[in-house]
């Protein structure tokens, strides 16, 4: 299958972080992987600056290591791998001082496209946007990449986003949130705005509800520190979550043109009805056979932060009025996957007789770990002896579209670094958008901790507190299955 790619101009790309993990596991690879693809083009120019005392050759040593260890064998070409090493270069760099801002200014080229991917903790941002503008590094035509976490409530994201406009325009800033890059999200906009069969049916007329799911196997680990001041809700629920559900529930834009596509998911965000305390069940693992337990690995046996967390909400306006939507993610549970299931209301009236009951139509949308979707539909089970009905999936795995094993669909990083070469923001955060999910987030938090709720606990390998299960039996539904 040959696909068709957008060409880029040359570029000079500075990766700040550029020795941390992210770069490691995820940059670093997927700009390989491009460069393998054929979209880095000739000239362009990947900059690694942070505080090791690295040279350029010294760069290319932990380039080629990153590249050996977190791309597919398959795709490990020596020859690529050398000509890509010809586009890294290294500067050291103090982030709150002088040290290397001259250095990095002289290696800048004129006429040039110039992005900065900010590989680091927020407290940075600031600091860094200052230094590229009074170092003459960025120019009205560059690009910023912010990592998540974008604050860590309204007052930090108001705060955060007012010192990046002192230096940058909005339309210079890309917040990334990669759950946005996958490619099955992406192909949740074609299948709902370029198909006639499923947009007629988008609504509460027909869908009874909802459910988005982001399920781990693996604990909180060494991010214990991290994730005891955020918490599921701040790590999760409010960017990855909060966008899958923009992309599922939002209006069609007027075009597919980023503002246009952003100005939809804003309205989502708005239309939001407040969670009460009883539309929420959060949880934290015990000690398994495969770890300990959430308290120990986060060093805090006091500890009140949720490593689950199940919520259900609603739409306040007329296209979703009364469909409820459950989220849930969480640490240490019986599966890694990703879904969204829309799940479609049931036949007014079973012509088969009440003994076979009525199914309605589910349509999942997989983000991991098998990229796809299916629809499950009813038809008559084969054989003689009557009309039974059984359900069956019409099932597209990406991998099998593709007719390989999956490796031509990009990675999330790989595709959203481009995007910021070629200057689309489609699947970029805009300033509002945060300042609007935090806006709807900060009072669920507020309000348990003013109560001193504490998490349920639920056993690792499960699927989270039995609370949860509770909160779709009250209302007659049932959680799908995490598998």
């Amino acid at each position: 299958m040959v696909s068709r790619v957008i060409p880029v101009d040359t570029f000079d790309l500075v990766i700040f972080g550029g020795t941390g993990d992210l770069a490691r596991r995820k940059i670093l690879p997927g700009l390989y992987v491009r460069f393998l693809a054929g979209q880095i083009p000739e000239g362009a120019r990947i900059v690694g600056a942070a505080r090791s005392e690295f040279d350029d050759d010294g760069y290319r040593s932990f380039v080629s290591e990153s590249i050996a260890e977190f791309v597919a064998k398959s795709k490990q070409d020596k020859t690529a791998i050398s000509e890509f090493l010809k586009c890294i270069h290294y500067v050291p760099i103090d982030a709150l001082g002088k040290g290397g801002w001259p250095d990095l200014a002289k290696l800048m080229r004129l006429d040039t496209i110039r992005a900065f991917y900010l590989s680091v903790g927020p407290r940075l941002f600031g600091p860094l946007a200052e230094r590229l503008h009074a170092h003459g590094i960025a120019n009205d035509k560059s690009r910023i990449v912010v990592e998540k976490p974008f604050g860590r409530d309204l007052k930090s994201a108001c705060a955060l986003n007012a010192v990046l406009a002192e230096s940058f325009e909005e339309h210079q800033i890309y917040r990334i949130d990669h759950y946005l890059g996958k490619e099955t999200v992406q192909n949740l906009m074609a299948v709902r705005f370029g198909n006639i069969l499923f947009e007629p049916l988008w609504n509460s007329q027909y869908v009874d509800h909802i459910q988005i799911t982001v399920a781990e196997t693996v604990g909180v680990g060494g991010r214990g520190g991290y994730y005891d001041k955020s918490g599921a809700m701040r790590d999760m629920v409010q960017n990855h979550m909060m966008q899958l559900l923009c992309l599922i529930a939002m209006e069609p834009p007027s075009t597919f043109e980023p503002d246009a596509v952003r100005d939809e998911k804003l309205k989502v965000i708005r239309a939001l009805d407040p969670v009460e305390s009883h539309e929420i069940v959060r949880g934290q693992y015990l000690e398994g056979e495969n770890g300990a337990s959430y308290q120990i690995e986060a060093e805090n046996p006091d500890s009140h932060a949720e490593s689950f967390i199940a919520l259900r909400t609603h739409i306040s306006n007329w296209r979703w009025n009364g469909t409820p939507i459950y989220l849930r993610t969480g640490k240490r549970l019986r599966a890694r996957v990703s879904e969204i299931a829309v799940v479609f209301k049931d036949p007014p009236h079973s012509i088969f007789g009440p003994q076979e009951g009525r199914r309605g139509n589910v349509l999942v949308i997989r983000l991991q770990p098998d990229e796809g979707m299916n629809l499950r539909v009813t038809i008559k089970e084969p054989g003689p002896g009557g009309m039974r009905l059984i359900e069956v999936p019409l099932d597209m795995s990406f991998a099998e579209a593709l007719g390989n094993d999956g490796d031509d669909i990009p990675d999330a990083y790989e595709r959203l670094i481009m995007d910021v070469i070629r200057g689309n923001q489609t699947l970029f955060m805009r300033g509002d958008e945060v300042e609007a999910a935090w806006a709807w987030t900060d009072p669920i938090i507020a309000a348990w901790e003013d109560r001193h709720d504490k998490p349920k606990p639920y056993d690792p390998g499960s699927s989270g507190p039995e609370d949860s299960l509770m909160l779709l039996h009250r209302d007659g539904r049932r959680w799908r299955e995490i598998r």
